[in-house]
């Protein structure tokens, strides 16, 4: 029997990013990276010691802690209730998690930083979508907030993406399928458990700078800069793995 809990479904992302699945395919994710990249956004943002942040997407938390190790106050938000639980275990009186949803409000004008990282954003599929999440996100933030947002660069993706990968974790053996269609990167996760076939899959938009000047122009968020790595080097289109994006909110 193949169990596929997203597979063709509109919320794809709400079953997998909740599976205990997808946290052991991604367990090996880099936490050097990530306080790197933390590290150098507070020495480039110089924010104010216990300065509200907003973990956009925060999953575990990984960088939520790392955020509240540098002296700032971080509540960090996210869909999935397993992740939440797992950041839960860390939480003191200025590091806290709550489960929701990035197109809705959390708390109006009440942070001075919002960071959306490590390409959690685009998951919607929908134009609408995007700008609800891009909208909340100017409400939430005080008059010269900052949000920054990490994502993947399409271009970069589009000419060096692998078609298909093996990656085994605690003996699950994960066959991973990437192609790209209609504007998105899919990817297609099959493995057995105990003799039992899974199928998820994951689908993020390949959006571009413009589009996300397009969502920022339609609120009070300004981009100010703009990078194309961790080291917050200057973005090439065609050879920048990321796409750093540090914008301003003017009124």
């Amino acid at each position: 029997m193949l169990y596929s809990l997203t597979m063709g479904t509109k919320n794809w992302y709400s079953d997998w990013f909740d599976s205990k699945y997808y946290h052991i395919l991604y367990k090996n994710r880099s936490q050097t990276e990530a306080e790197f990249f933390i590290r150098n956004l507070i020495t480039f943002l110089k924010p104010a010691e216990n300065s509200h942040t907003l973990d956009l997407g925060c999953g575990k938390g990984r960088h939520s802690k790392f955020l509240f190790d540098n002296g700032l106050k971080v509540t960090g938000v996210d869909l999935s209730e397993n992740s939440i639980n797992y950041a839960k275990i860390q939480e003191t009186e200025r590091l806290r998690f709550c489960v929701h949803d990035m197109r809705e409000i959390y708390q109006r004008d009440e942070f001075d930083f919002v960071f959306n990282l490590f390409t959690s954003f685009g998951y919607f599929n929908s134009q609408i979508e995007n700008q609800q999440v891009i909208n909340a996100i100017d409400t939430q933030l005080k008059k010269d907030g900052i949000l920054v947002l990490d994502y993947l660069n399409a271009q970069k993706v589009r000419s060096t993406l692998v078609p298909n990968e093996i990656i085994i974790h605690d003996g699950i053996k994960f066959n991973i399928t990437r192609y790209i269609a209609n504007g998105n990167v899919f990817k297609r996760i099959n493995f057995e458990v105990e003799k039992k076939a899974f199928s998820f899959e994951e689908r993020v938009e390949l959006l571009e700078i413009n589009d996300f000047k397009t969502y920022l122009n339609a609120t009070s968020l300004r981009l100010i800069y703009t990078f194309g790595d961790y080291e917050l080097k200057e973005f090439q289109p065609e050879k920048s793995d990321r796409l750093i994006l540090i914008a301003k909110k003017e009124k």
